[in-house]
């Protein structure tokens, strides 16, 4: 794993403008919070390839979005009291996409 620097992107953006933002956290500033789940997501994912006993396997990034990201929306929405608005604001997603996202998982 390798630390990025200023000049490096995310998307299209430079980090230290997402750094101004707000929007990137350098690895060396994460929150023990924010490490514990990092560590929690590499073991899960470590234990998940350790034991799939040779079988192929395809969809790796649908599925680890799907595992997380429910719970994500759920956690937020139980955090803002269901305000839809806030818990869009949180996420950074636009209202109608997070909405979207509530049906699928059937949150709403």
């Amino acid at each position: 794993m390798s630390l990025m620097n200023a000049s490096d992107t995310i998307g299209t953006e430079p980090v230290s403008e997402l750094a101004e933002k707000n929007l990137y956290v350098a690895p060396d500033k994460l929150s023990q919070s924010s490490r514990t789940l990092r560590n929690s997501v590499e073991q899960a994912l470590k234990n998940y390839f350790d034991h799939l006993d040779g079988q192929d396997v395809t969809d790796v990034y649908d599925m680890v979005l799907c595992e997380v990201e429910a719970p994500l929306l759920e956690s937020v929405m139980e955090h803002v009291k269901g305000n839809q608005t806030r818990a869009s604001e949180i996420l950074g997603l636009n209202r109608g996409t997070l909405r979207k996202k509530l049906k699928q998982y059937g949150l709403l």
